[in-house]
């Protein structure tokens, strides 16, 4: 299952630390195209040729890279390149051995797409105690614990710009299975068997089994029948311009689920209630049409 999200900025991989992704923000100007103020040099530095400089990147943590992308052109350009040696060595460096080697970032042709999609990934810290991130780095996984739902948060938010990622479900959903969006207010575990994603006026859900649209504890109508099989995709678009919120089923739009969305840091979330149900969240960026 995909989530898309759009908003008016890009998005950026060194806002991670800001849990809200903000065009305004110098990691955000380097991510749609902003090189820095430097004259397009950078004295001695800024003329060593692009072998020399791609090796020195490559033992760079990402905070720096994204300022180097903002010293001079030359320098922006060598990093632009998104299957370059340094995303590979930082990608390598970042990301599990099992997380490169599975189907889950199969949809993410380059490094730096694999490494932004970790930055993005469901969060281990803002989640139910009932639930654990799996070696991977994106794949939650419920423990079997009984009268209660439990849900997870991705690391980062959006307040603008496009976004889309991918939702797998994988296992049945049980009696409520909910993908949305939160704001960092809303819960993540309650008592019972709930859809807690929609259950208060700081978080919108879909919720799997029946198909309802949930916001502040109330229907919205409904959605398109999901199977309730071992493993499916899904595909959600949320867009901040707009403010809007819609799903996909593989390449199929399935319309826009919610409308007039505040303007506030929305982030991806999820909500199961079924045992060692595991659901695996990868970000993909901006929507294919845009």
């Amino acid at each position: 299952m995909s989530v898309a999200a759009a908003s008016g900025g890009g998005s950026s991989l060194g806002a991670a630390a800001s849990g809200c992704l903000s065009a305004g923000s110098p990691y955000a100007s380097a991510a749609v195209g902003g090189a820095g103020t430097a004259g397009g040099a950078a004295g001695v530095a800024g003329r060593l040729p692009a072998r020399v400089l791609e090796h020195i990147f490559s033992y760079l943590e990402l905070s720096d890279l994204m300022r180097c992308s903002l010293v001079c052109w030359h320098w922006y350009n060598i990093l632009a390149d998104e299957n370059s040696e340094v995303w590979r060595s930082l990608c390598t460096r970042s990301l599990t051995e099992e997380a490169l080697r599975s189907d889950v970032l199969c949809n993410l042709p380059t490094y730096k797409g694999k490494l932004k999609s970790y930055q993005h990934a469901l969060s281990s810290n803002d989640c139910s105690r009932n639930v654990y991130i799996k070696k991977n780095g994106f794949t939650l996984h419920r423990n079997p614990i009984a009268q209660s739902t439990d849900g997870a948060r991705g690391k980062i938010g959006f307040s603008e710009g496009r976004h889309a990622w991918e939702i797998w479900w994988e296992g049945p959903l049980g009696t409520v299975a909910v993908i949305g969006i939160a704001t960092k207010r809303a819960a993540m575990q309650c008592q019972g068997y709930v859809a807690l994603l929609g259950s208060d006026d700081q978080s919108w859900g879909w919720n799997l089994v029946d198909n309802n649209l949930l916001h502040n504890g109330e229907v919205n109508g409904n959605f398109p029948q999901c199977n309730n099989a071992p493993k499916y995709q899904d595909t959600s678009d949320l867009d901040m311009d707009d403010k809007t919120l819609a799903f996909e089923r593989g390449f199929e739009f399935l319309g826009v689920a919610f409308r007039g969305l505040p303007k506030a840091c929305l982030f991806p979330a999820v909500s199961a209630v079924y045992g060692n149900t595991e659901v695996t969240m990868v970000y993909l960026g901006k929507p294919l049409d845009g």
